[in-house]
């Protein structure tokens, strides 16, 4: 008896995932960008746009009030390293292929409160310190201290869809954040 585990993963386009964005060389997402009939939201200098199966709206940055953030998987780095290892020798050993967690964005305005779903791009769940440096930019760009350029800009020139590693994930979450 043998098992053959089709693990290959193939993104059509190069993609760093740094806190809660998904950044490719066109585009910023929080969460993973949806494909199929999947969900999310997609950042711009402008705005937010949802998009994906049943939601649809554009909010622009200047009408935005507050982003929050509900139900994200959250865990210390090491709690995630080895749930990480663990969900996936589980997806390898059972073919995965379930949809992926999902998480909620809040978006309200003057006029408004949409409630936005996100599917989860970190297996396992996200790191805490990640998590709450991505929060903090989502509060920049709200108050309008921070720009989504400068993601699509580190996407374009530097991100090469390589992950970068924790520590430079959190420097650069750091300096979008503060600059």
């Amino acid at each position: 008896m043998f098992v053959v585990l089709d693990v290959l993963v193939v993104l059509e386009a190069p993609v760093a995932m740094i806190g809660l964005f998904w950044i490719t060389k066109e585009s910023v997402y929080v969460g993973a960008e949806p494909e199929g009939y999947g969900r999310g939201v997609r950042l711009t200098p402008e705005g937010l746009q949802a998009v994906g199966t049943g939601q649809e709206g554009f909010w622009s940055w200047a009408d935005v009030r507050e982003v929050t953030v509900h139900d994200v998987q959250v865990r210390s780095s090491t709690r995630w390293l080895v749930n990480n290892v663990m969900d996936t020798v589980l997806d390898m050993a059972t073919g995965g292929g379930e949809a992926p967690p999902a998480f909620e964005l809040h978006v309200r305005t003057d006029e408004e409160k949409a409630e936005l779903t996100v599917y989860t791009a970190a297996v396992g769940g996200y790191v805490q310190s990640e998590y709450e440096l991505s929060v903090a930019l989502l509060n920049r760009f709200v108050d309008g201290t921070a720009d989504v350029a400068r993601l699509l800009e580190w996407g374009s020139v530097e991100g090469d869809g390589v992950t970068p590693w924790r520590a430079a994930r959190e420097a650069l979450l750091t300096s979008w954040a503060s600059a």
